[in-house]
């Protein structure tokens, strides 16, 4: 891939344009689910549906408030290098970085952020914060550039403070490895409906309740109209709440209830001030005071065992997603390679599911974190595959070496290499240890066998009783007795038979006559090598 700089001027229709098809450095951190203002599921759907969400009054305030302070800034950040800097907009493939600034070199970016007290500390210190770490890295990337000038102020020197940023594989790899799962994420996306955060429906007050007593015990009281009203609006409350809304209803009627049960309460109290027994009101308060207890603490329950069961569906969504994505990736691999990934759905919502819309915020952290372990999943699939190729390469031949493949092709690709390299080294080593004992083991036996064949020839072919004067004695305990044979030449010169010259070599170094016979054979073959040569 080349890197391309592209004539667009920033915030124009055609910039505009141009980031929609492009994967940009200011997203990275919303596609890595680091960004604390966009959601990487906001991010999916801008980019499927090319439909920004639209900028309010006091937002666009701070953009024009950055804009600004980076325009004032650029001079101190070239102060600083020595150097002009250029607005720039890169592309590197699908990959993109706008840049508030680059050197005509391209060896130096600039980056600039809106003073804020707790950005100034964290780089005063010379820590980046995560979220600011993949835009710099990206750029880095895109651009080819050596390192990036990092700068947070508000355009005025007392509050300007900066640190340079150099570039890091592991976030390179990190990036590109979230886009491109961020790639498959969005060609399989599909429209989900944006909920607006959910407002409990509003709820008819229940009529006021009154209850008098007068001189003659006699009530005016309006309990049945109350308690009628009371069991309509019971028999609307949602009974199996499960989207936001239903659950922002059932909530509103926890508190209608609770007022009704005081308001039942309070009555009852009243009445008694006033007279000292009237059975019928009291026990009538009483069944409309339960009914109103009984349901609100029912919807208490139901809404607390509601949403914690919708907790566990979408924790359970995710990890069915997950060894879903895994089995995919075993099946690319043709073996169970794949070592369990590790991926902590309920410490991602962990704290989530508040605000407005708590059912949204707790899907989002599952899909992020479900990104992440994805990422993580092809990176594995990625490195087992290379070590399978390599295996296929360097080791096709010595499959018996390897029975341990699950495990080693885990390893780091160039550690498996090593590993393979050596183990078939150390066959090989001692295939040559074998292959030479083996060649002893032979040739000793050849010895052995001419050895009892020069004997017997040589025994049949002895007189009886003649004995070579001066032949040593043959070794105590020698596995085969030794018959000295001479020859008299024509001029009367004793020569010792073969098997005389062998068992001399024998006892003259203390071993028996087949090693003798090996090493003569073995004399006898150098010589007859260094004769060809």
């Amino acid at each position: 891939m080349n890197r391309i700089l592209h004539e667009l001027h920033q915030q124009s229709p055609e910039w505009h344009a141009f980031r929609l098809t492009h994967q940009g450095a200011s997203e990275a951190a919303a596609m890595l689910g680091l960004s604390p203002y966009v959601s990487r599921s906001e991010l999916l759907r801008q980019k499927a549906t090319g439909i920004a969400p639209e900028v309010d009054p006091y937002t666009q305030s701070l953009f024009n408030a950055g804009h600004a302070a980076e325009a004032a800034a650029r001079p101190m950040a070239e102060a600083i290098i020595g150097d002009t800097l250029y607005p720039a907009t890169y592309s590197y493939g699908t990959l993109s970085a706008s840049c508030d600034g680059l050197t005509m070199g391209g060896e130096l970016a600039f980056e600039h952020k809106l003073h804020s007290a707790d950005l100034a500390a964290s780089v005063k210190r010379g820590e980046l914060p995560d979220e600011h770490q993949p835009q710099c890295q990206q750029v880095m990337l895109v651009t080819g550039a050596e390192q990036v000038l990092f700068m947070v102020s508000d355009g005025t020197p007392e509050n300007c403070v900066h640190m340079f940023v150099k570039p890091d594989q592991a976030w390179f790899d990190r990036i590109q490895a979230g886009w491109a799962q961020f790639s498959i994420d969005l060609a399989a996306y599909q429209p989900v409906e944006v909920i607006p955060a959910a407002v409990a429906a509003p709820t008819m007050q229940l009529p006021a309740l009154s209850i008098q007593v007068k001189g003659e015990i006699s009530l005016i009281d309006n309990l049945k109209v109350f308690g009628a009203e009371l069991t309509r609006f019971i028999a609307a409350v949602p009974q199996n709440p499960s989207t936001d809304q239903e659950f922002a209803d059932a909530e509103a009627a926890i508190k209608t209830l609770e007022k009704a049960q005081t308001a039942l309460e309070a009555a009852e109290a009243g009445a008694l001030a006033q007279t000292a027994s009237i059975d019928e009101m009291r026990r009538t308060v009483a069944l409309y005071a339960g009914q109103a207890r009984t349901t609100r603490l029912m919807l208490t329950r139901l809404v607390k065992n509601r949403k914690e069961s919708i907790r566990f569906e979408i924790v359970q969504g995710g990890k069915d997603m997950l060894a879903a994505h895994v089995a995919t990736l075993t099946k690319r691999l043709g073996k169970p390679y794949m070592p369990v990934i590790p991926a902590d759905f309920a410490g991602a919502i962990k704290g989530k599911g508040g605000g407005k819309n708590p059912i949204a915020s707790l899907r989002n952290s599952v899909d992020t974190e479900l990104a992440r372990a994805k990422i993580e999943a092809n990176a594995i699939a990625d490195r087992i595959g290379l070590n399978l190729n390599t295996l296929r390469e360097l080791g096709s031949e010595y499959k018996f070496l390897f029975a341990d493949v699950a495990q080693i092709v885990l390893k780091e690709p160039d550690d498996l290499a090593a590993l393979v390299k050596v183990r078939i080294a150390d066959h090989a080593a001692s295939e040559v240890k074998r292959l030479e004992a083996e060649r002893s083991r032979i040739r000793a036996e050849e010895a052995a066998k001419l050895l009892a064949e020069q004997q017997a020839k040589e025994t049949a072919s002895q007189p009886a009783n003649v004995t070579a004067p001066g032949h040593p004695a043959q070794l105590a305990g020698a596995a085969v007795p030794i018959k000295p044979v001479v020859t008299l030449t024509a001029s009367g010169k004793v020569i010792p038979s073969d098997t005389a010259i062998i068992h001399a070599v024998a006892v003259a170094f203390q071993v028996d006559d087949a090693t003798a016979l090996e090493w003569i054979c073995v004399m006898f073959g150098l010589m007859a090598a260094g004769t060809e040569e």
